[in-house]
């Protein structure tokens, strides 16, 4: 019987694979319980139920970071490139692409009609339908085919030979009316008036107006003068925080003659240097519209008799011809002192402008290209006879 125990225990840790399962000695109630019971295999068994899920604490999954260690870096795909931001494009490029449409109706005609033909009387005949076509006006039109003849009668002469006397003529007539707005700060304010038709882009002008002399160190005032549209209205109160510019306004409806009358005397008692006055858009075949704007005008030189020192006239550069008469009805019944041309947006008839300019010699302070604040530059002849005939 002393035998049996030495065996037993040899094989429980010795020889445990050759015995079965079922002959290990029954539990005696005397040894102690933690030898033999089974509660303990639970405690074992438990980890490896809980092995598939790992804890928490072991950090992100290894398929993230993963990639980051092992793959080369040669594989790593390449991150897009940043997108450039647009080229600036230079004020000339832009004022040729506002022009295109004069611009390619003239080159294309010159080349159309200069093609294998001496100049000679038909020659020239066509050549001035295509220049007064082109907008440039009658005396402009006939002294550009006069200077082409001189000394090239009966003879051969180029399209480009065309296009650079075209040119020559029109800067001549440009070059004098080329004056940019210069105000008389000495005053206290410098009240400038702008005027013109219904969308033409008064009210876009006098906040690129007033973003320029702000910039300069200017005190600037706008008054919202185009009182029947609330939109003019709210539009100039966004010039105003755009540009700092100070802004009177009055509710859709007011007298703009009023509003005129009390923005000049904050603008005179505040110490402001220039004040710019928006008016309601009218035809200029409207005369009771045209009553109210001369109403304006006397109002004004209650407080200054000198007031407006300017007036403005905003031309819409794609109306062609009938800019004309707009420049003649506001010229007489607002005393228009200087020209603003805007929306030169490809569609425009530049041509109009040499063809104002050769009847009533009316200063061309600025031209506009887009909506931009730097778009109103001040007029270059040159760059613009270039444009239209060298394009």
């Amino acid at each position: 019987m002393s035998g049996e125990p030495k065996r037993g225990l040899f094989g429980r840790w010795f020889g445990r694979q050759e015995k079965p399962a079922e002959e290990a000695p029954a539990p005696d109630t005397n040894e102690p319980k933690t030898e033999t019971t089974p509660a303990a295999e639970p405690a074992v068994e438990s980890p490896v139920v809980a092995a598939p899920e790992p804890p928490p604490a072991l950090g992100p999954p290894v398929e993230v970071v993963e990639p980051l260690v092992e793959t080369p870096a040669a594989l790593v795909p390449e991150a897009a490139p940043a997108a450039e931001p647009p080229k600036k494009t230079s004020w000339f490029q832009r004022l040729r692409e506002g022009l295109q449409k004069t611009s390619s109706k003239l080159s294309d005609g010159i080349a159309a009609v200069f093609t294998k033909r001496k100049l000679d009387a038909d020659t020239l005949e066509d050549l001035e339908d295509l220049l007064i076509q082109a907008d440039l006006g009658v005396e402009t039109s006939m002294r550009i085919t006069e200077a082409i003849s001189k000394g090239r009668y009966e003879k051969g002469i180029s399209a480009d030979d065309v296009r650079a006397v075209l040119a020559q003529e029109v800067e001549r007539v440009l070059a004098p009316v080329a004056k940019p707005l210069q105000p008389d700060f000495s005053r206290k304010p410098h009240v400038v008036l702008v005027v013109g038709v219904n969308g033409s882009g008064k009210t876009t002008t006098i906040g690129k107006i007033a973003h320029k002399y702000v910039r300069d160190g200017r005190k600037v005032m706008m008054a919202a003068g185009d009182t029947f549209r609330a939109a003019a209205i709210d539009q100039l109160k966004v010039w105003g925080e755009r540009t700092g510019a100070k802004i009177i306004a009055r509710d859709v409806g007011a007298d703009s003659s009023g509003l005129a009358f009390d923005a000049l005397k904050e603008a005179r008692d505040g110490g402001f240097d220039l004040l710019l006055v928006d008016t309601a858009g009218r035809l200029q075949n409207k005369a009771a519209l045209m009553d109210e704007l001369e109403k304006v005008v006397r109002v004004i030189r209650k407080l200054d008799p000198t007031a407006p020192h300017d007036v403005l006239l905003v031309l819409d550069a794609t109306t062609g011809q009938n800019a004309l008469s707009q420049v003649e009805v506001f010229r007489q019944r607002a005393g228009v002192t200087g020209l603003i041309m805007t929306k030169l947006d490809g569609t425009a008839r530049g041509g109009i402008l040499v063809a104002i300019s050769a009847k009533h010699g009316l200063p061309v302070h600025a031209i506009g290209v887009g909506e931009g604040v730097d778009d109103l530059q001040a007029f270059d002849a040159g760059e613009f006879a270039r444009a239209i005939a060298l394009n």
